[in-house]
């Protein structure tokens, strides 16, 4: 069998790597082409262009490199005609992935075509499912609730469980991170999660130090974020323990009594590790009427999307200042009935986003591509 992959970005290079390695668990004379990072890379894949290429955001970067990228879009689209792999597997990235997908299927491709990772069709621009299916085959949910968007415009669409589930964050050593930092047991610890995007640096740390400057002052505050980030962070939260590094960012979520983090992924990964949590984010003005405008779900926590219900308080909009949000910490500080109930609740979360039968969402993900598999010459 012969696979194509794409990922444009960081984390659908991690994502296409553990699909690599569950596609050689099937078969191990399996081939891989496309493009890809390192993760992808060590597992055999040689990739076509540097994926760090496609690796842009917003307007101001996008423009200068668009011919650029228009190359890259028409050599990749040009790659799967030559090489006619038995199916091409996109990895987020729709930005890219689509453009690429929508010039090979001009240039006459027919070849079975699955993006990994749906759209947020449920969040805004449901016209996007539709788009999705007169390019795709068939779509990898990450979410239980998202299927019916897809198969209602006639595509196969499978839920293989949230790619957190395998990502560690429910295995920390809570107990040896307070060790290593000198941290009592019984002491209360506060994780703060401001996002690693830069509008989130922006809009987050001046309230993240607001709120604390509203708490008891005799909590530890731990901080996990990227390598870029460090020092600023350490500049701003100079009480706080900032480090990186994703084995010790479980160790730090083990440890913690409540954390405050931005809204996204992060919000599953904190229910993974059972951390009772107030999410939150703010933006410019403008960007938060379109989002209120657009935006077509009630919930905006990834745990109460999965449960349709706010287990996991979101402090959004009106309710995203210092007064509220610190009242909202507290609350979660002082009630151990209220850490509670909402660590009760994310399990039952965390049930959900959990693939069945003891199978891992990239073991879903696998089988999915795998009946793309080209069929024996005798027809077993």
């Amino acid at each position: 069998m012969h696979v194509f992959l794409l990922a444009g970005e960081p984390s659908g290079d991690l994502l296409g790597a553990r699909l690599m390695a569950a596609l050689k668990r099937l078969d191990a004379g399996i081939r891989f082409s496309g493009v890809g990072g390192a993760h992808m890379e060590n597992e055999g894949l040689s990739s076509l262009f540097p994926m760090e290429e496609l690796s842009v955001m917003g307007l101001a970067e996008v423009l200068p490199r668009l011919p650029a990228l228009l190359r890259r879009r028409d050599e990749a689209a040009k790659a799967i005609l030559a090489q006619n792999p038995d199916v091409v597997v996109t990895i987020d990235a729709p930005d890219f992935s689509f453009r690429v997908v929508k010039k090979a299927r001009y240039m006459g491709c027919k070849t079975p075509m699955v993006h990994y990772v749906a759209p947020s069709v449920w969040a805004w621009r449901p016209g996007r499912a539709k788009k999705l299916a007169t390019l795709y085959d068939h779509v990898l949910c990450l979410l239980p609730f998202e299927p019916p968007y897809f198969e209602r415009e006639g595509m196969q669409a499978t839920f293989i469980g949230h790619s957190s589930v395998e990502s560690g964050a429910g295995h920390g050593d809570g107990a040896g991170f307070r060790v290593h930092h000198g941290i009592g047991m019984e002491e209360k610890i506060l994780c703060l999660l401001p996002g690693s995007r830069g509008s989130e640096m922006k809009y987050l740390v001046p309230l993240f130090k607001d709120v604390l400057s509203r708490l008891p002052q005799e909590m530890r505050i731990v901080l996990p974020t990227l390598p870029r980030w460090q020092t600023h962070l350490e500049t701003q939260f100079p009480q706080a323990i900032v480090f990186t590094g994703e084995a010790e960012k479980w160790n730090a979520f083990a440890a913690s009594d409540v954390a405050l983090a931005a809204s996204g992924t992060v919000t599953l990964e904190l229910a993974l590790a059972g951390v009772p949590t107030i999410t939150t984010n703010r933006m410019g003005h403008v960007s938060t009427w379109l989002f209120r405008l657009l935006l077509k779900n009630r919930y905006f926590a990834l745990p109460n999307l999965v449960l349709d219900r706010e287990a996991m308080p979101e402090m959004f909009f009106g309710k995203c200042n210092a007064v509220d949000v610190s009242q909202a910490v507290r609350r979660l500080l002082e009630s151990a009935e209220a850490r509670d109930m909402q660590k009760q609740a994310l399990s039952e979360a965390v049930v959900r986003i959990t693939p069945q039968g003891g199978k891992s969402p990239s073991d879903m993900a696998a089988r999915a591509v795998w009946q793309y598999r080209p069929s024996p010459p005798n027809g077993n």
